[in-house]
């Protein structure tokens, strides 16, 4: 058997950190990758304490569930809890992050940005990521390393 790929081993850890999901709309996960070791991970989730969509149903204000925390910015917040930095870092996540996790990531130091679907890509994101040096790259998750089951 060939071994996976450094690509699929992190991408598989993000879609696994997706099923810790609570909200029911979209299950999102992000690893965080230093040097090819992993500093951190996040899913959308609830803020710590707070009731979850699970089990009282998304909070949507204009077309958002406001009651999660992006997967992306708990990777981040996780970084800065524990004092890990992100210089020159890289971020696997299961979906194409929105405009504010995209600035996040950027002022974050993180230099790539590596997603396995496209949902809702913002064109300033893409512009943003571009503009500023932050390579984006499409690296699908080949399903034959994990079964994922929702």
């Amino acid at each position: 058997m060939e071994r996976i790929s450094w690509h699929q081993y992190f991408m598989a850890q993000s879609h696994l950190l997706a099923l810790r999901s609570t909200c029911q709309r979209l299950m999102v996960g992000a690893t965080i990758v230093r040097d090819k070791r992993i500093i951190a991970g996040g899913y959308n989730g609830s803020v710590s304490g707070s009731v979850h969509c699970i089990d009282e149903g998304c909070y949507v204000i204009e077309g958002h569930c406001v009651r999660t925390i992006h997967a992306e910015m708990n990777a981040l917040l996780q970084c800065a809890k524990f004092g890990a930095s992100t210089e020159n870092a890289e971020i696997y996540v299961t979906h194409f992050p929105c405009l504010n996790c995209c600035k996040a990531i950027i002022q974050s130091g993180i230099k790539t940005v590596y997603y396995a679907e496209d949902y809702k890509n913002h064109p300033y994101a893409v512009e943003l990521f571009k503009e500023v040096g932050v390579h984006v790259e499409k690296v699908e998750l080949e399903q034959h390393y994990i079964t994922l089951k929702p």
